[in-house]
């Protein structure tokens, strides 16, 4: 019995890109599954804020460190789950939300409610997409997938340091 490719295409997974792309299963809960994936991150970004007790200049880093780590994972992760599902920019790929919500937190002090703020932020600009995060969704493939939400997170970012410039 022989297969196409076509069927091949739909079947084969690669594992550590699907469980990367749909940030270990939070891309597949519905509805919504780019708001679960920034939920995730921000649950994620908080505990280990929490059980690590890091400095705040620590913490930056860090944060910085694993947004950028996630967007480069993250492009080569949605680049394969995007040709093997067979769909352009599928909704279950949230490594994106991931990581632009990171990039959003790298100034957040670790309390629930700075952390909603982010999570708000984050998810306002990346369903709105200003200028030029909506055209960076052309780009081709995982870059595209990964890009305008790296936008919409330096864009949350911006607004944050505004907010906590007068917050504090």
């Amino acid at each position: 019995m022989t297969t196409t490719s076509a069927t091949n295409a739909t079947t084969k997974r690669t594992g550590w890109a699907w469980a990367l792309g749909t940030f270990f299963g939070a891309g597949l809960i519905k509805p919504g599954p780019g708001t679960w994936g920034s939920v995730a991150a921000v649950i994620l970004w908080f505990a280990a804020a929490k059980l690590a007790h890091p400095s705040t200049t620590s913490l930056r880093i860090s944060t910085i460190v694993a947004a950028a780590v996630a967007t480069v994972a993250g492009i080569a992760a949605a680049s394969i789950v995007e040709k093997e599902s067979g769909r352009e920019d599928p909704q279950h790929v949230v490594i994106d939300e991931v990581a632009g919500q990171w990039i959003t937190l790298i100034l957040c002090p670790v309390d629930l409610a700075h952390a909603a703020l982010g999570l708000a932020l984050f998810r306002l600009f990346d369903i709105l997409k200003p200028p030029p995060a909506r055209q960076l969704e052309s780009l081709h493939g995982g870059l595209g997938i990964m890009m305008d939400d790296v936008a919409a997170g330096f864009y949350g970012l911006l607004v944050f340091a505004m907010i906590m410039r007068f917050w504090h």
